[in-house]
């Protein structure tokens, strides 16, 4: 009978499942109640396995027809009821049919509501532990496919995650174990190597995270499902990843993910998997991965290493550089995110860090953004752009601003990093490179990559953003990077600094404040800026203030800043309006003085680097009222203000309508309630020129703000005795005392004063401004002024100070230095006056209480007694002569000065004048002039010099290690005394009775008894060493000292003739005379014109050395003379030219008509040209010994 009714019940199945389209448009009740309702009566009595068709045929009614379910669950419960039993029935098939059944009821709203109690009570466990034990995939399918509807219901959700198991649950030993098995039953399906349940296992995980992450998350992170998860990520199945990806970034939520280390577990995958997404072209599954590997990397806590291996991280970083390099610009944002997210500490503490792919990264990420961004429309200033003609962000695509403030996150990450870094040795370099070479992996090199990538790509992105649109956050992030900056390189911030204040940073800074952050608003923009600015001006404070940083001050100031910038939120209209407001109406508010003395600050630091911000008129006024309102009320404002103030009045005052008296009263009260004026004083031209300009405040502090000027001035110090005129024209153009000494000659005399009580090094910059001022200008009365002052100083010294004491004075040197200049400035010769024969007493007594070794200050004194003999009128010079020879301490000082020639060891090879030299070279100038002019006005003699003649003879004879200069000085003094045939009032000459060498010929006595004190052996080594010492210097060029060799020719020849003429042309005659001369002619010269060469030949000629100079020598001597141009002759060489002419006509020699004629014309030129010449200045200054041109050449 059983089988009977069964065989009629499927036949009848086959018949319903025929007409299931049909039963779509027939009514529900006819349908229902003639093919449903029997067969279900008729399958009461049938087994299980016989009701597989029959759950089969509702699963499909419910699917194809809409409301069958809700009518099913309302109307027939009963049927409901008996559906558990199916999942206690020992087949999957009919569980599977049961499963799917379930599903569709539970799909319904109805079924939903209806069977809430029905599924705690009966279903759940049993559901459970059938996809628990689900062998077959449909089975599994349908249980999956009954969960996932189940999961959609927060209620269902509850009871899933937390079904407990029941008495008779505890005693099936099939039961999974655990009190919530459904995370396990999941993480088994997730074992499976099935795609398809993998992905809907994962997907049902995720629907159950949705709901509450913080309830659900930690029983499956306690199952280890994020494991298994991870595990899935290593297929191909785009669907499973995507799934995957969700359910990660859903565990991500909650904090016990991380601490059981399952991220430090699946990093690799995540890593290798993104590499992989890379090549599909699934823009939202790149996203995706892109999110939850920014996720991780946020969330991850510090104290987790979350690279563990170095290679992961470098193919996170390449994997990184790929995303940021997609042409899709929604995955570079992510990506730039994650790039962001990646740059911690924690995440690359594995040594050694990849300084290079970091620096490599930064650098795609940044032309990335920047290859996105329009370009950027012209040049300008920071502080120009905040507001462009148009504010709209409608311009600026909503995605591209997302980058920038992904990609200013990244590298402000970056300046973290490198911070960090500092404190942690391990990381400052590669540990691992092999020593002696120099590796690029250091923290210096990924430090200074940070500031140099900021200036050429973050900065000008930002400002070509600027251009188009501003916003709040972005410029948060960018203000906060670059105050990063400052402690990335901390030898480079001072750099840094200017570099930003010079680009206006600082008015950009303060209109970002005044637009986004007052009233409040925008407090993370504030705090930005306010640490921006304040960090920036106390950089820019240790850079001015580098000589003078004090402590106290800097706190000071910085407590300032840190109080006022966060309230500073004005424009610069407004700001002025305060700075200059009354304080009376706010009853001396401390809060008022205190953004009054900011905003001073800040206006200071920003006209220092030249962003001048705000208009200087306006600034003037409003500076000077806030000068006035201080001073009113009694308030002294500290000196870090008060240097400001005075620098921005400097800087405003040509904008300005200068300071009234009242104003200058009010400065001048502040000023002198200061102790030590250099705490306000600023190095600046227009700070000195604004003390110097107003004579309320130069009478009162000229004196000082010189001092400090100097003190502070860093030039080029050049020697001053080397220099020479004509030689400051740099000088002159940099310094800017310079045109005021020119309109107020009177600020001279402090300098003097300066020159005499500050440092040397302070006067010897005063020196060198003084001697530019000399050369250019005009005024007589100058060289007058300084000459009365130097007197007055140089008497208060003599009279004041013992020997010991001058000679302790290092200001003095520098003094008579300028004493010199001074001298030096006068053209021609002049008559000397008093104060200039005071002078010139002061500095002979001077000089007389000085030791030889007291060089620098012999050396300006004997120059100055030297010019003193030579630039003056006949009649002046005999007074000075009589003055100086009247002064026993100078001359046994002058004695001393030359013995120590005998006792100097001098250098191999001298390559300078040592000033030891150059005082040896002043005293034989000095010496030789002093006998000239004593014989010329036969002068009285009070003490008279001591020299050996043979040493004299052998300084020049044997004259290879001396210096050039020192010889010709020697020279000069030998000339001297030849003139004067040895025979001076003021010389007494000792003659050293030397053996004669056996190889040298013997003189006659009588020829020496002639030449007396002179030997004849002595007369030829002198005349060889003069004439190898002429090649020397003529080769080199040098007219100055081939004159003075020639000269001495002249004399020593002239006094031969004197004591014996037939020695005198013996002598001359001699044939290396013309090896001399046709080394001259061939030495390299274009024209035979050369003084030397003239003066020569003319002594030849004189004394008739036919076989020394020939017609054919004077013969081309005359045609060159007479095709030169005469009047563009040096005048060496036209008074050379003019003696040959005179001694070739006087001395008869045998020449042409036309030769003659020739001779005739040139002296009539030459007799022309010398009524028409004037004397002219002829000291010169050669490694700081004065010389005579006249002296040396005549």
């Amino acid at each position: 009978m059983i089988l009977f009714w069964s065989t009629i019940h499927q036949r009848k199945l086959t018949v319903l499942c025929a007409f299931l389209p049909l039963g779509c448009v027939l009514s529900h009740e006819t349908f229902y109640f003639s093919f449903f309702l029997s067969p279900l009566q008729l399958s009461k009595a049938t087994t299980m396995r016989g009701s597989l068709p029959i759950f089969t045929l509702l699963g499909k009614l419910a699917d194809t027809i809409p409301v069958f379910a809700d009518i099913l669950v309302v109307k027939h419960s009963n049927l409901v009821d008996h559906l558990p039993l199916g999942l206690m029935y020992p087949n999957e098939g009919v569980k599977a049919a049961v499963c799917y059944l379930y599903g569709k009821l539970y799909s319904s709203p109805v079924g939903t509501e209806r069977l809430s109690a029905h599924f705690k009570e009966k279903l759940c466990g049993l559901f459970l532990n059938t996809l628990g034990h689900a062998q077959t995939k449909e089975l599994q399918v349908n249980c999956l496919g009954l969960l996932k509807e189940l999961l959609k219901s927060d209620h269902f959700v509850s009871i899933l995650m937390n079904n407990s198991r029941t008495e008779e649950e505890s005693e099936n030993s099939d039961f999974l174990e655990g009190e919530n098995p459904l995370p396990l039953v999941l993480k088994k399906l997730l074992l499976t190597r099935d795609e398809m349940l993998q992905a809907a296992s994962s997907h049902c995980v995720a629907a159950v995270l949705v709901h509450s992450p913080s309830r659900y998350a930690s029983a499956f992170i306690h199952a280890d499902v994020p494991e298994f998860l991870f595990e899935c990520l290593l297929c191909n199945s785009e669907i499973l990843i995507w799934s995957v990806y969700c359910c990660l970034l859903l565990l991500t939520e909650e904090r016990l993910f991380f601490s059981k280390c399952h991220t430090v577990y699946g990093i690799e995958s995540l890593v290798r998997s993104l590499q992989d997404v890379l090549q599909l072209n699934n823009v939202e599954l790149q996203m995706q991965g892109l999110l939850l590997f920014t996720e991780i990397l946020k969330r991850q806590p510090v104290e987790i290493t979350l690279f563990t291996n170095r290679g992961v991280c470098l193919d996170a970083i390449d994997v990184l550089m790929k995303t940021v390099d997609c042409p899709v610009l929604e995955v570079v944002v992510e990506a730039v995110k994650a790039v962001a997210a990646f740059l911690r500490k924690d995440h690359l503490s594995s040594p050694p860090v990849p300084y290079e792919k970091l620096q490599k990264l930064l650098e795609v990420v940044l032309k990335r953004c920047a290859d996105l961004s329009p370009p950027q429309s012209s040049k300008k200033h920071a502080g120009d752009l905040l507001f462009p003609v148009s504010q709209s962000l409608s311009r600026v695509s909503q995605r591209q601003g997302q980058l920038l403030l992904n990609t200013l996150e990244s590298f402000r990450s970056a300046c973290r990093l490198a911070v960090e870094f500092q404190t942690d040795p391990m990381a400052q370099e590669n540990a691992f490179t092999a020593p002696g070479s120099e590796s690029k992996e250091t923290l210096s090199n990924f430090s200074e990559f940070l500031l140099r990538i900021c200036d050429s790509l973050c900065i000008p992105m930002v400002m070509n953003y600027l251009e188009r649109a501003v916003s709040s956050s972005v410029m948060e992030v960018f203000i906060s990077a670059l105050n990063t900056l400052f402690t990335v390189v901390p030898n480079m911030r001072i750099k840094f600094s200017k570099k930003l204040a010079s680009s206006s940073f600082i008015r950009l800074t303060l209109e970002l404040k005044a637009r986004f952050c007052s009233v409040q608003s925008n407090p993370a923009l504030n705090q930005a800026c306010s640490r921006f600015l304040c960090n920036l001006c106390l950089s820019l404070y240790s850079a001015t203030e580098k000589e003078r940083i004090s402590a106290q001050e800097e706190q000071e100031m910085s407590e300032l800043l840190q109080k006022a910038l966060p309230q500073l939120n004005y424009t610069v209209a407004e700001s002025l309006l305060l700075l200059a407001e009354n304080p009376e109406a706010f009853s001396l508010d401390q809060s008022l003085c205190s953004h009054q003395h900011c905003f001073i600050l800040l206006s200071y630091f920003a006209y220092t680097l030249g962003d001048r911000f705000v208009p200087e008129a306006e600034l003037f006024l409003a500076i000077r009222n806030f000068l006035l309102s201080a001073q009113d009320r009694g308030d002294c404002p500290p000196p870090y203000i008060l240097r400001a103030v005075l620098y921005l009045l400097a800087v405003c005052q040509d904008k300005g309508k200068g300071l009234d008296s009242r104003s200058l009263c009010t400065i001048r009260r502040i000023l002198d309630n200061l102790p030590d004026l250099g705490l306000v004083y600023v190095h600046c031209p227009l700070l000195l020129e604004f003390f110097l300009c107003y004579p309320e405040l130069m009478g009162r502090f000229g004196h000082q703000v010189l001092q400090l000027w100097f003190s502070w001035e860093d030039c080029n110090q050049t020697k001053t005795e080397g220099a020479g005129f004509g030689m400051s024209d740099q000088l002159n153009s940099a310094n800017p005392l310079l045109p005021i000494l020119k309109s107020n000659s009177s600020i001279l005399l402090i300098l003097l004063d300066l020159v005499c009580s500050s440092p040397v090094e302070v006067a010897q910059k005063v020196l060198v401004t003084l001697r530019t001022f000399l050369e250019r200008s005009e005024d007589a009365l100058v060289c007058d002024l300084l000459r009365s002052r130097f007197l007055q100083i140089l008497q208060q010294l003599l009279v004041e100070s013992s020997s010991a004491s001058l000679q302790a004075n290092r200001n003095l040197p520098i003094l008579l230095s300028l004493l010199f200049l001074v001298q030096l400035r006068s053209k021609g010769m002049r008559e000397l006056d008093s104060t200039d024969f005071k002078l010139l007493h002061q500095v002979s007594n001077l000089c007389g209480k000085c030791r030889p070794r007291d060089t620098d200050l012999l050396q300006p004194s004997l120059n100055f007694l030297y010019w003193s003999l030579h630039q003056t009128t006949p009649c002046s010079q005999q007074r000075a002569v009589a003055v100086l020879l009247s002064n026993v301490s100078l001359l046994e000082l002058l004695h001393k000065v030359l013995e120590c020639t005998w006792t100097r060891s001098f250098p191999s090879e001298p390559a300078y004048l040592s000033p030891e030299d150059g005082l040896l070279c002043s005293g034989w100038l000095l010496a030789a002039s002093l006998v000239i002019y004593q014989h010329r006005y036969n002068a009285e003699v009070h003490q008279t010099l001591t020299l050996d003649l043979t040493e004299v003879l052998n300084a020049i004879i044997f004259r290879k290690k001396k210096p050039i200069l020192l010889l010709v000085s020697i020279m000069q003094f030998l000339r001297a005394v030849l003139r004067q045939n040895f025979s001076s009032s003021l010389l007494v000459i000792v003659i050293q009775n030397t053996a004669q060498g056996a190889t040298q010929p013997q003189p006659s006595p009588l020829e020496d008894a002639a030449l007396h004190p002179l030997a004849m052996q002595q007369v030829f080594s002198l005349l060889i060493s003069l004439q190898n010492l002429l090649v020397h210097v003529y080769l080199q060029k040098d007219l100055l000292l081939s004159q003075a060799v020639v000269a001495c020719l002249e004399t020593l020849l002239e006094y031969l003739y004197v004591k014996n003429q037939d020695v005198a042309l013996h002598v001359a005659s001699q044939p290396w005379h013309r090896f001399l001369l046709l080394t001259l002619l061939n030495g390299g010269q274009k024209s035979v014109l050369q003084p030397e060469i003239l003066r020569l030949v003319t002594l030849f000629v004189r004394y008739q050395s036919s076989s020394v100079i020939s017609q054919k020598e004077i013969s081309l001597i005359l045609r060159e003379a007479a095709e030169a141009n005469l009047p563009e002759l040096p005048e060496a060489t036209s008074r050379a030219l003019h003696l040959f002419l005179r001694q070739v006509q006087s001395s008869h020699c045998q020449m042409e008509a036309v030769e003659a004629g020739t001779i005739r014309t040139l002296l009539e030129h030459f007799s022309g040209q010398r009524s028409t010449c004037a004397k002219h200045q002829d000291i010169v200054c050669l490694g700081g010994v004065a010389v005579s041109l006249a002296h040396i050449g005549d």
